[in-house]
């Protein structure tokens, strides 16, 4: 491995002006100019070489991990027969550990940015041990309350309890996301070596038959041990929806309140075309964004 500790950030061509924001916040913020790696499509990779230019960062094709995966996983291109496209994101970011680049690593996507300094230390417990991001989700399932949307709360329920009987785990539900997150490669290289292949199974099935890559590895380290967990809150605060955003400004949020508890912003990119000038955003509502970005 060459690295303690890396970030890598799985992308396409139309979230490149998110990822340059993401570049410029890492370049003014990441004190222990900690490796930054991005992947994106091979058609895409000039593009962003243009874009990323005056920023340190290390670009990869996504087709680089999927031949390294193909090369470790039996009948690996008859699995990916009829495999989703959506799903193909969670698939290079679960992958990216067969490259050997870094034994820790967060994972982190284009509609992220950082808003105050960061260290190493930040995210790893000790030389050895990252922190696992694992909580309750209470911040986005109050919001759900708030505003009586009932399917939030079920559908975070539904597919915690399959993952729980997945690894026949009692107790509480527990998110280990949103993005940011911090993962360990001994974590991946376990699902693989003593999951995955005792049950005549690969990663690119195992999402197909369960989408999120999320719980297949923060469920699969409680059930395993693999690594001392050290739980750690949610690194960033992640508007998932818009109302929420707009309930946040209500409220108060800006980067300086949000820096108190918290090392970036995400606005998710489902909702949030701010900075695609293609679409059209209401004036007041890109105000209110502009106005988190720069306070």
């Amino acid at each position: 491995m060459a690295h303690v500790f890396s970030i890598f950030c799985k992308s396409y061509a139309k979230d490149v002006k998110r990822v340059v924001r993401l570049a410029q916040s890492l370049d003014q913020y990441n004190k222990d100019a900690i490796p930054f790696y991005v992947s994106c499509p091979h058609g895409d990779l000039g593009l962003f070489k243009d874009q990323l230019s005056p920023f340190p960062v290390e670009l990869m094709a996504d087709e680089k991990i999927l031949e390294i995966s193909s090369s470790h996983i039996q009948s690996f291109e008859k699995s990916m027969e009829d495999f989703p496209p959506h799903l193909l994101q969670q698939l290079i970011k679960s992958e990216f550990w067969r490259l050997k680049i870094s034994e820790n690593y967060l994972i982190i996507d284009s509609d992220s940015y950082f808003i105050k300094p960061f260290y190493l230390n930040d995210f790893m417990a000790d030389q050895h041990i990252p922190y696992t991001v694992i909580h309750e989700s209470k911040d986005l399932l109050c919001f759900a309350a708030r505003r009586g949307e009932n399917k939030i709360l079920e559908d975070y329920c539904e597919i915690r309890r399959k993952f729980q009987t997945i690894f026949q785990r009692k107790g509480k539900l527990f998110d280990f996301g949103p993005t940011p997150v911090i993962w360990s490669s001994k974590v991946w290289e376990g699902l693989h070596e003593t999951y995955a292949l005792d049950k005549g199974t690969n990663i690119v099935d195992m999402l197909k038959a369960f989408p999120c890559e999320l719980l297949w590895y923060g469920e699969y380290l409680l059930h395993s041990q693999a690594l001392p967990l050290v739980p750690i809150e949610p690194l960033f605060k992640v508007y998932h929806y818009r109302e929420q955003f707009e309930e946040g400004q209500m409220l108060g949020d800006n980067e300086d309140v949000l820096g108190n508890n918290y090392f970036g912003v995400v606005m998710q990119s489902n909702w949030n075309r701010s900075l695609d000038s293609r679409q059209k955003v209401s004036t007041g509502f890109l105000n209110r964004v502009k106005g988190l970005i720069k306070r």
